[in-house]
């Protein structure tokens, strides 16, 4: 076979065919919307919804919020919530709120489908999720981006206590601010609506326990404002007052 010299304007055009050809092969390892798999604060583009945007919890994630004008939004929200001290813990149990993870506390998202809160939500926030076999519910590995830390997590049913589901407004917490007082079929829908609950780092949930946002905030600061808004809208819907110091520092965290 015979070979030619390119002239410099063909060395211009392989090149040129090589580049394209290296950028098109590195797609491949971009996720929807063009953000890079692994970890860091977009990992999970298209898989982290604004609060604004998502108010009923059925989108995956939770987005920052970056604009003024969703910071001025978010601050419209906190300051309708009503102020109050919070109540003793007295008669505070977890069953008072319904067996973990039922699937029959009608009137929330995703209840009665066959599938428990638990295992829903492990569906919903996460990725490449593999199911046990022969079920199309039970999750047994899957890739989780945590909003509240950062940080990508693969997580496997061999070591469950990996990934917790927070309850964003935290059940102790909202028995304090009222919920005693409610019907036992509000609390349970309280307890399994998507609304109020994300998976999450299981560390990071041990470590908040039933604290409001004046004692705990997620570490992952991009995120504080829209906790605040995710706390504000659950209160919202369902009611409930929240302390001073809470409000306070939700504000805080939604300023300029």
């Amino acid at each position: 076979m015979s070979h030619r010299t390119l002239s410099p304007r063909g060395k211009r055009v392989v090149l040129t065919v090589a580049v394209a050809a290296a950028l098109v092969a590195g797609c491949d390892d971009l996720e929807p919307g063009g953000t890079s798999a692994g970890s860091g604060p977009d990992a999970a583009a298209g898989r982290a919804a604004s609060p604004l945007t998502n108010p009923n919890g059925t989108k995956p994630g939770l987005g920052a919020l970056t604009s003024e004008a969703d910071k001025v939004n978010a601050r419209k929200l906190v300051e309708g919530l009503t102020v109050k001290g919070r109540g003793p813990k007295t008669g505070y149990e977890r069953d008072k709120f319904g067996h973990a993870w039922m699937d029959t506390a009608d009137g929330v998202p995703l209840a009665r489908n066959g599938c428990d809160t638990r295992n829903d939500l492990l569906k919903l926030h996460g990725r490449d999720v593999q199911f046990r076999k022969g079920s199309d519910c039970v999750v047994v590995s899957m890739d989780l981006y945590d909003p509240y830390t950062g940080k990508d997590i693969a997580w496997k049913k061999a070591k469950a206590t990996e990934v917790q589901i927070d309850h964003v407004v935290p059940l102790s917490y909202a028995w304090q601010m009222g919920a005693s007082r409610w019907s036992k079929e509000k609390r349970e829908q309280l307890a399994n609506d998507v609304l109020n609950l994300l998976p999450v780092s299981g560390s990071t949930n041990s470590a908040k326990r039933d604290s409001g946002p004046a004692s705990w905030l997620p570490p992952n600061k991009s995120i504080r404002c829209s906790y605040a808004v995710r706390f504000a809208q659950v209160a919202e819907k369902y009611g409930l007052p929240v302390t001073a110091p809470d409000k306070s520092m939700m504000l805080k965290q939604c300023g300029t």
